[in-house]
This record gives structure tokens, sequence and C-alpha cells, in this order.
């Protein structure tokens, strides 16, 4: 039996829904400790607001990557 490749696990509906759930209450916490201050007094520059969204991309990388080894090592586990 053929197992689905990393990127495949990292494409699938599920992994993508999580990560960007995860991704979406992370990166607004990380982003209010960051630039709060600059949000809320209106001084964000363009940088800044890339910076921002770069903020959320973190913690989606990082539950993506989670998961896609999470279901590797079950598959495998399966496998035995």
């Amino acid at each position: 039996m053929s197992h689905p490749t990393a990127l495949q696990i990292a494409t699938d509906r599920t992994v993508v829904k999580r990560a960007a759930k995860i991704a979406f209450v992370v990166g607004v916490i990380i982003a209010m400790i960051n630039h709060g201050d600059r949000i809320s007094s209106g001084t964000m520059d363009g940088v800044a607001w890339a910076k921002c969204a770069l903020t959320f991309l973190v913690p989606y990388s990082v539950s993506t990557y989670s998961s896609v080894m999470a279901v590797r090592e079950r598959l495998q586990t399966l496998g035995d």
C-alpha cells in the first residue's frame, strides 16, 4: 500500500483547515504583541504590514509540519 507524500498530507483539507485556525489565533496574539501599538495608533507602513502578515506564516508552518509528521508516524506504525 502506498502512503501519501508529505505534500499530499500538507495540502489535505483537514490539515490546511486546522493549521489555518491555529495560525489565526496564534498569529493575532503575536501580531498584537509585536505590532499592537502601531496598529492602534495607525502608524503601520507597508513593511510593518508585511512583517505582520508573515507573523501568521510561522504558526501555520509549524502546525502543518507537526501534522505531516504525526500522520506519517501513524501510517508507519500501522504498517508495521
